[in-house]
């Protein structure tokens, strides 16, 4: 069994509300157990530049409820070359790092698995608002993304119904569309269209609208994943063929920014801490996953090949209560 005396941590790709409370929990029980703490920046390629510092335990003090990350965030394409993730290897070797959390999605665990190809050994956090890896029901920054995006929807209702007007709200998803779900059905939207659903105007969108004038609605809410890719074209369509006055609004990374929810920092603490727990009782290539109401680890390569189907009930459900 590895005897781990340093470990690194770091954040890669998208931010996440919730990162900082993972890098605490990590910090903050490494040190507990003896282990050192080296906080790397901006990611794989501020570790293959050499942007290492020490964590100590009071440097992870007051960040539970910031969002973003305070060891920022960058995509390497150097990393994602074999001299890259040998270069990454060999900074870890003069740096004394046994081992790395790395905390973020599919991209981040790719590289994991080279890095512990190369001699470093890797754990996973699960952390990206959409909530698309594969092998955890849970990724750190959804709820409070679902939340901030509720938050808008809900005070841009409140105009929308007061002209009768039609919105048309685009949500972040561009490859999956469980974010716009959550949000659709919480904020009882008319229509939600979804990457993994190509859509029918007339069908998924027209009707919906139609359905709902007849039982008496005034104001329709169209909620749109980023992923389908024409959401000024619904919106045009809407107004010409439908004759209705209709507004779009982009949500945008303002869902990727914010304090982190309750949950979001209680996610991020119990996986920060279940890391270093598995890193302690020998376990490695792993990810930290969240699978029937319990943190259990999977393989990075058996995780990798993992695919999230849409969640068909909430979307049915959502659907038969729209009108």
């Amino acid at each position: 069994m590895k005897t781990f005396k340093r470990i690194g941590v770091l954040t890669s790709g998208g931010d996440a509300p919730g990162m900082n409370a993972a890098v605490r929990a990590v910090t903050r029980l490494a040190i507990a157990k003896g282990v050192e703490v080296m906080g790397i920046y901006n990611g794989y390629q501020g570790l293959i530049d050499g942007e290492i510092k020490p964590l100590h335990a009071r440097d992870v003090s007051y960040i539970i409820n910031r969002g973003g990350t305070m060891l920022y965030t960058a995509r390497s394409a150097e990393f994602r070359t074999a001299e890259g993730v040998a270069k990454a290897a060999d900074v870890c070797r003069q740096n004394g790092i046994d081992g790395i959390v790395a905390i973020g999605g599919d991209g981040t665990f790719r590289g994991a698995v080279d890095l512990t190809d190369a001699g470093i050994p890797c754990i996973g956090i699960p952390g990206t608002i959409d909530n698309d890896i594969g092998c955890t029901h849970y990724s750190i920054g959804f709820d409070t993304a679902a939340n901030t995006a509720i938050e808008a929807i809900d005070k841009l209702s409140d105009t929308m119904q007061s002209h009768e007007r039609t919105s048309v709200v685009e949500v972040m998803g561009r490859h999956a569309g469980h974010l716009a779900v959550y949000v659709g059905l919480s904020v009882g939207a008319t229509a939600i269209l979804l990457p993994e659903k190509p859509f029918d105007f007339d069908r998924d969108v027209a009707e919906h609208i139609r359905e709902g004038k007849y039982r008496g609605k005034h104001h329709h809410l169209i909620i749109v994943a980023e992923g389908v890719g024409d959401t000024l074209g619904i919106s045009r369509r809407i107004e010409e063929e439908l004759g209705l006055d209709t507004r779009v609004t982009i949500i945008g990374h303002v869902q990727r920014g914010g304090s982190p929810t309750a949950r979001d920092r209680v996610m991020a603490s119990r996986m920060g801490h279940f890391a270093i727990e598995r890193f302690l009782a020998g376990e490695q290539n792993c990810i930290v996953c969240y699978r029937d109401s319990k943190l259990v680890s999977t393989p990075i390569e058996e995780a990798l090949e993992m695919k999230k189907e849409l969640d068909g009930y909430m979307y049915r459900v959502a659907q038969d209560i729209s009108i």
